[in-house]
């Protein structure tokens, strides 16, 4: 058994944060865009509640860029670009079939690289791509009063809502997938207990 200590206090307290001001986003986002349902939050109450937790997740990714500015866990986001390609289709391939048959993970974790090819990518994407874009098209949102009235001749609060729901939703999709992922490891708690407690645990090849 083999045990790596990937996971700092400070990057679990971000992650859990940004997961729980994420599910408070996307309840409060889905109850003002469908108003009046009976089972989800009156808009007054979502309305406060999306600018709350959006000014928060603003501030946390930004800590979260620190974060990794600052400290060994930035490398773990920097692409090696050699082989790539080669390497995120082993990865698709095991995903795809390889899981369903036992076979060997084509992906050792390490202390120098936690996340295989294609969560090293989908992870860029989301926090680094997305993650600005909400957060931008949000605060626009916000000062929307301040907005020009149109942009490349199109309303100028049509466009940024349009890139806002689109980039929300591919975050939510980022999120289905990402709870999925977490099942994949030897248990299905394995990878969760370890963004508890900041070690990855896993046997060995002898083991």
């Amino acid at each position: 058994m083999t045990a790596l200590y990937l996971y700092p206090r400070w990057l679990r307290l971000w992650h859990w944060l940004n997961a729980a001001l994420f599910l408070a986003l996307i309840v409060s986002g889905v109850s003002m865009h469908y108003a009046g349902t009976v089972w989800l939050l009156d808009f007054e109450t979502a309305v406060p509640l999306h600018n709350a937790a959006g000014i928060l997740l603003t501030l946390g990714w930004i800590g979260f860029v620190i974060g990794n500015l600052r400290t060994a866990n930035g490398r773990h986001y920097r692409v090696r670009w050699s082989g790539l390609t080669g390497r995120t289709l082993a990865q698709a391939h095991y995903y795809l079939s390889g899981i369903f048959r036992d076979a060997p993970h084509p992906f050792r974790v390490t202390a120098d690289a936690k996340f295989n090819p294609l969560q090293q990518l989908s992870y860029l994407g989301a926090m680094y791509l997305l993650m600005p874009l909400l957060i931008l098209s949000g605060w626009s949102f916000l000062f929307s009063v301040e907005l020009p009235e149109t942009l490349f001749g199109v309303g100028a609060v049509w466009i940024v809502a349009l890139l806002h729901v689109l980039t929300s939703y591919l975050l939510a999709l980022f999120l289905l997938v990402h709870l999925y992922i977490i099942t994949t490891g030897e248990t299905l708690l394995t990878n969760l207990r370890a963004m508890l407690t900041g070690w990855h645990r896993e046997r060995g090849d002898d083991a």
